[in-house]
């Protein structure tokens, strides 16, 4: 697993947020809320739609186009919904928040 930073510890002391970070050439949705920092996929496996344009309610991501929830810790979508989004591993450090990411198990020369 790759480690990578993401924000410093600052970030922790910022009012809530969803938005999109690029991060080693991936989109990825950042969300802090409650005091917490999620990673989570861009995309709503439902539409496509780019997740940094919903909000949080009650520990899930909303989809900004048909308001598919997602829990942040899990990934699993609401009952009924029968999908599920990638949940990105967070570590937070002295220096900063980070996310991890798997290496690829194979790479082109």
């Amino acid at each position: 697993m790759k480690w990578t930073k993401l924000f410093t510890t600052d970030v922790l002391e910022e009012s809530d947020f969803v938005k999109r970070v690029d991060v080693s050439g991936k989109k990825l949705c950042a969300i802090k809320t409650k005091g917490r920092i999620f990673v989570t996929q861009t995309k709503c496996p439902h539409a496509g739609a780019d997740l940094s344009f919903g909000w949080c309610s009650n520990g899930n991501i909303v989809c900004p186009y048909h308001r598919h929830e997602f829990d942040l810790s899990t990934g699993r979508g609401k009952a009924g919904q029968g999908d599920y989004i990638k949940v990105y591993p967070i570590e937070t450090r002295v220096d900063g928040i980070y996310v991890g990411l798997k290496d690829a198990w194979w790479k082109f020369w």
